[in-house]
């Protein structure tokens, strides 16, 4: 499993140009599920996401955790997350879990993240989705279990 997560100002996923999650200060989290992996992958990711010090205190420094901020959570699922490159220019998606195993493990894990007082917002899985966001810094961290 792996997170490429963002931090942001604001941001904002449409399909069929309808908004279905949008948050303000926080981060914007792009979830890639592959076959192996577990609720206990999951749990280790939600663990780091919701501890993960990235924001920055009174000092200038990155100190602060998005509970430190009152900052929400927007998870997308991205099964491209884990697309192999290495033959050819098409890429292969044989890594990424099917959609059935894919969308419990993603569904889980946004249930996870809420559980720790954080307001979460959602893609819909499997469809073809809008993301826009206002990147801050920019800072951009890859967590992979």
């Amino acid at each position: 499993m792996k997170i490429v997560v963002q931090r942001v100002k604001e941001a904002e996923v449409k399909v069929d140009e309808e908004s279905v999650g949008k948050i303000g200060k926080g981060f914007l989290v792009l979830l890639g599920v592959i076959h192996e992996d577990t609720k206990e992958n999951a749990d280790y990711l939600v663990r780091k996401l919701c501890k993960l010090r990235v924001f920055t205190d009174e000092n200038e420094k990155m100190n602060l955790g998005i509970k430190d901020v009152n900052g929400e959570l927007l998870i997308v699922s991205q099964f491209t997350l884990y697309a192999d490159c290495s033959q050819g220019n098409r890429p292969s998606f044989i890594e990424s879990a099917k959609p059935d195993k894919a969308e419990k493990l993603y569904e889980y894990f946004c249930e996870e993240c809420a559980k720790n007082d954080i307001n979460v917002e959602k893609g819909i899985f499997g469809a073809d989705m809008k993301v826009s966001l206002i990147n801050d810094g920019p800072v951009t961290i890859i967590i992979e279990k």
